[in-house]
């Protein structure tokens, strides 16, 4: 019986130095390690034959492999490549002078998410970035030279030192750098990490929620649609990778801290290079799939829950319980409900942890 395509993710834990406000499993890592990592990795895809309809290297670096082990891994799985199937590569800007653009792009990566974050250098610097604005623009256009067409760059919002005049100038970056995806994120402090510990200079919650308003409608004007609370695309330039965890399909995840969800079952690898590379396995981590969050995750969506798409998954309309907790939500300009199902507003994304909460509890 042939398998349905899924998604893989690759998570590649190297980095040259940790962001303070990461909190994504990473180290540095010798030449040695990179190898061992390559290789346990391609063992691991060697375990299952499905299909591939998306495939996402994240982390971490994963332009911290350079160009080599890169093609090794994507090599590891070229058999079962669906068409058109979308390969994204997350590279570090400061690495494009180290790699082979050309050849990734020849051996089947066909997308790229770049970390510019801010455009403005003391902006970057606050947020522990390699490199400068300028680096990013010439990584932007060496992608570009070598057959990139899908690019998406990340910004974050609400970080260190930010108004409304620094964000129009990363957004006017963003927005002239020829790019068809943006990645526009609320800097959250997670615990843990150095920006946990230390007095910031943060815009307050009005603030960044001005930000945030001000960066949906900038980029909607410049021909990004917002689909989702923090990404905007040019049509048809969607991320299928992260669609796919937003409508709750099935992926696979390999690499330590890589999380998976197969046959209703969610499981993960400890956050542990030694010992993923001792070949340590993956701890259960409960169903999923189920109504509550597949409607937590719909509702991060600008297409929402629909209506349709609950009935085809789950055999029924979405519950009257659930409408009657919409409409008090409704009112206050939160969310959007009627007979093709609920979605919230922009007001709604703002407070969304609070939205979907109400609606779930």
């Amino acid at each position: 019986m042939a398998h349905a395509a899924i998604g893989l993710y690759v998570h590649v834990p190297f980095c040259r130095g940790k962001c303070p406000y990461c909190d994504f499993y990473s180290l540095r890592g010798t030449d040695a390690q990179k190898d061992a990592y390559t290789e346990r990795v391609c063992q691991i895809l060697s375990t299952r034959d499905n299909p591939l309809s998306t495939v996402y290297l994240g982390g971490g670096t994963p332009s911290q492999l350079g160009t080599a082990r890169l093609l090794r891994i994507l090599e590891a799985v070229q058999g079962r490549l669906v068409h058109d199937a979308e390969i994204t590569l997350e590279i570090n800007p400061s690495d494009v002078p180290d790699l082979d653009c050309a050849a990734l792009r020849r051996a089947g990566y066909n997308r790229v998410s770049l970390g510019l974050q801010s455009a403005v250098d003391t902006e970057r610097r606050a947020l522990g970035r390699r490199g400068n604005t300028a680096d990013v623009a010439r990584a932007v256009q060496t992608l570009q030279s070598a057959g990139f067409a899908n690019i998406s760059l990340d910004v974050m919002l609400a970080v260190p030192g930010q108004s409304a005049d620094s964000l129009r100038t990363t957004l006017q970056f963003a927005t002239h750098a020829g790019v068809q995806h943006v990645s526009a994120y609320l800097l959250k402090i997670e615990p843990g990490t150095p920006f946990a510990h230390r007095p910031l200079d943060l815009p307050d919650e009005d603030a960044a929620a001005e930000l945030y308003i001000q960066a949906c409608e900038t980029l909607e004007k410049a021909g990004f649609a917002q689909y989702e609370i923090s990404n905007f695309a040019r049509p048809g330039f969607e991320s299928q990778h992260n669609l796919k965890y937003w409508r709750s399909e099935e992926y696979w995840g390999v690499g330590p801290g890589a999380h998976s969800f197969l046959a209703g079952q969610r499981f993960f690898a400890p956050r542990d290079l030694a010992g993923f590379l001792a070949g340590d396995g993956t701890v259960p981590d409960g169903r999923g799939g189920d109504f509550a969050e597949y409607t937590m995750l719909a509702l991060r969506l600008r297409e929402g829950l629909r209506a349709d798409a609950v009935q085809a998954r789950f055999g029924h309309a979405i519950p009257a319980e659930l409408r009657a907790k919409a409409a008090p939500l409704e009112r206050h300009g939160l969310l959007i409900c009627d007979e093709n199902g609920m979605l919230l507003t922009r007001k709604g994304f703002l407070l969304s942890n609070a939205v979907i909460g109400a609606l779930l509890a």
